[in-house]
């Protein structure tokens, strides 16, 4: 009684636990406040347990039993799909026999023909001939709508099928050449964009028995076609699209890495696309694994046929018989071959390209001392697909369209795997290619600071740390590969640089800096540029064939300026000694012209704060060193001339004042200070022009030497308003 009662109070509990209304937290409250006590409440609490326990056991037991019956519905629904199979083979052999009936009649009707059509050329009746020709024709599948091809008789009733249809594609005459290839199926379709479900274009689909053809409609010539695509059956996988109204009666094509996705013009005939694709595929792969298990199985020694004896031959004519090679085969049956196609597809599906190339490899080393009978073609083609699609999925990965963080060493994988694959110098060329526009990009996202120089640090730095890591990670790809691949290198650094100087020249010599500021620019990218020597590349010469022109455009613009400014000064020339007012004026004075290169101004200094030079010469002397110091800082030999000569024109404005003004003074005190002038011009400055120039430059200068002693002083009478120099 007690066990009948504790049944009913579990049952009980489970129905109050399963309506609908239950509330755990109003259970609970209520529960607390009805029971006596923690005893009560330990037996509610193992009634609950007992009865998640059995619920948790009810619900095993009905899995399993589900299982069970989902595996036996499974087992039925596999058997009645392969009676279907079988049921629409039965079909698909008659329908084949009831076609092959009017080309068995072809004959007769020919000459039926023509015996009609020489009686309607006698009595008049041209119709009738014109009837037996649509007949003769009419047996071909129509282009229009979808047909399958029940091919006549023999492999000649099925090539002269394709090539009929075939005709009407442009494009696609080498399918023609392909030997036992026919015609399956063939239907029009409408394919859509995959993404956005928009319609493309009208297409036709031409099924073989090896491949699939897909050809676009041409609008202007009505039923003809131009070929679009061609896609092998072992490489396709069809896909059913639910309907989705208005969107239906589609499937899907998955070609890696792509997908095409058609639409039939009815469900019926959506129906047998999917059915005769999936035949035609399952008939093409039986067909390849037996030819390979032919090939595979071992042949028995070859059987001599024994010669037949005439007695009329002479045993001294008798020659002898040449036994017959035997072609030796090549076991193809083993697993990891038979899968090797599916396998690679895994591989690139994964991105495991290690994994594809070493099975490349493996297969090309059980390959490399055998002979190439059929099987082997065919299983070479078939991997050779796999290789096209695995390297276009490599020079994808080194695109610039990818990211292009990581720096150099992001490349190295699949640089590495298309060296394996035998394509060394299309890895080189989309190395280089990537992190050419790396380094574009790099130089793009620098931000243009107010101060050039910071500017200019700042592009050194992010330049020729990228050349160098570029350099170093080349190096170690393509370490032991064709030397070429280095000459490569070579052209794309010197490329690479012609990038770094535009964006150079822009912010420096563009913007008219001052020639300091320029000079101190080109120092930066000169020691960056010598870095690259610890690595053996030398672009230094590159750097200065670069930017060459716009030093010397720089070298000009400056010196205008000087000759300007000299003018300038001159003509307000009033010949008079200069006074810097405070002895702290006095020795800037004389630390500038110390600077300079003057030792000897203290004998031109005189007492207080005077000086006894004129404030032109002083002010050309401080801005024609100046100058040359700035030039020297950005000399290269190829500037040589450009600097001498642009020294000569400076220097020549002075002389020239002073000759003019030697000529043309009559007073002999302000004479007597030009004179000074013109001693400290020829004696001082000239001296120290020519000797820094050669100490920068590293020879002397002819013309600096020929200017100074052709300009030297000579005695003239006092007298005299005619002084020369």
């Amino acid at each position: 009684m007690a066990m009948a009662m504790s049944d009913s109070g579990a049952s009980r509990l489970r129905r109050q636990l399963e309506s609908g209304g239950f509330e755990a937290r109003l259970y609970v409250k209520q529960l607390s406040q009805q029971s006596d006590g923690d005893r009560d409440l330990q037996e509610h609490r193992q009634r609950i347990q007992a009865l998640a326990e059995e619920t948790a056991q009810n619900l095993k037991r009905n899995v399993y039993q589900n299982y069970r019956q989902f595996i036996e519905t499974a087992r039925e629904i596999s058997y009645l799909e392969s009676e279907m199979y079988q049921l629409s083979h039965l079909l698909t052999e008659q329908k084949s026999s009831l076609e092959s009936i009017p080309l068995t009649l072809l004959p007769a009707a020919a000459a039926a023909g023509a015996a009609a059509a020489s009686g309607g050329e006698e009595g008049g009746g041209g119709a009738g001939g014109r009837d037996q020709l649509r007949g003769q024709t009419g047996f071909f599948p129509s282009p229009g709508g979808a047909s399958r091809d029940g091919s006549g008789p023999g492999e000649e009733g099925k090539q002269r099928t394709l090539t009929t249809l075939l005709e009407k594609v442009e494009g696609c005459r080498h399918l023609l050449e392909t030997p036992g290839q026919y015609l399956v199926y063939n239907g029009d379709l409408v394919e859509y964009e995959a993404d956005h479900m928009a319609q493309l274009q009208r297409v036709h689909g031409f099924l073989m028995n090896d491949c699939l053809l897909v050809a676009t409609w041409l609008p202007q010539r009505r039923g003809m076609y131009r070929y679009n695509a061609l896609y092998p059956l072992d490489g396709l996988a069809v896909v059913n699209v639910k309907d989705n109204p208005p969107m239906k009666d589609m499937f899907k094509l998955l070609m890696f890495p792509e997908s095409r996705i058609f639409q039939a013009e009815n469900a019926k005939i959506k129906r047998e696309w999917l059915e005769v694709l999936e035949e035609t595929k399952r008939a093409l792969s039986e067909k390849r694994r037996r030819e390979q298990e032919e090939a595979a199985a071992p042949r028995g020694p070859p059987q001599v046929t024994p010669k037949a004896s005439n007695p009329f031959e002479d045993e001294d004519d008798d020659e002898p018989t040449v036994p017959e090679v035997e072609e030796e085969k090549v076991d193809l049956s083993m697993e990891w071959i038979q899968e090797l196609p599916e396998d690679l597809d895994v591989c690139i599906a994964q991105r495991d390209f290690e994994g594809a190339v070493d099975l490349l490899d493996k297969l090309n080393h059980y390959l490399e001392d055998k002979p190439s009978p059929p099987p082997v073609k065919e299983l070479r083609a078939r991997v050779d697909e796999r290789v096209r699609q695995l390297t276009e999925v490599l020079v994808f990965e080194l695109s610039p369209d990818r990211s292009l963080r990581g720096g150099p060493k992001a490349t190295r994988r699949a640089v590495s795997q298309l060296i394996r694959l035998g394509q060394c110098t299309k890895a080189c060329e989309l190395f280089l290619r990537n992190r050419a526009a790396a380094v574009h990009t790099a130089i793009r996202q620098l931000r243009i600071e107010g101060a050039t120089l910071l500017y200019i640090h700042k592009l050194c730095h992010v330049f020729f740390t990228s050349l160098l890591e570029t350099a170093r990670e080349f190096e170690t790809d393509f370490a032991g590969t064709d030397s070429g691949c280095y000459s490569a290198f070579v052209v794309w650094a010197r490329s690479a640089m012609g990038m770094f100087v535009d964006a150079f020249s822009k912010q420096v010599f563009d913007s008219k800096e001052s020639l300091s500021t320029a000079a101190e620019c080109v120092r930066v990218a000169k020691e960056h540029c010598q870095q690259l020597g610890d690595i053996g590349l030398d672009l230094t010469f590159i750097v200065h064939a670069l930017l060459v022109k716009d030093i010397q455009g720089a070298l000009h613009s400056y010196k205008e300026i000087i000759i300007e400014a000299t003018k300038h000064r001159n003509s307000e020339e009033m010949w008079r000694r200069m006074n810097l007012m405070t002895p702290e004026a006095l020795g800037k004075l004389k630390e500038e012209m110390k600077s300079c290169g003057v030792s000897n101004f203290e004998q031109y200094t005189g007492d207080d704060c005077w000086v006894n030079l004129s404030y032109t010469v002083v002010a050309f002397t401080k801005q024609t060193m100046g100058f040359l110091e700035e030039a020297l800082k950005l000399y290269f030999p190829e500037l040589h001339m450009v600097l001498l000569e642009s020294l000569v024109e400076i220097i020549l404005v002075a002389v020239q004042h002073v000759d003019y003004s030697l000529r043309c003074e009559q007073d002999p005190e302000k004479k007597a200070f030009i004179r000074q002038n013109a001693s400290f011009l020829y004696e001082t400055v000239l001296p120290v022009v020519e000797k820094r120039f050669e100490e920068g430059v590293g020879k002397p200068a002819k013309q600096l030497q020929d200017l100074r002693n052709a300009s030297r002083l000579i005695r003239v009478n006092p007298e005299s308003t005619t002084s020369v120099v």
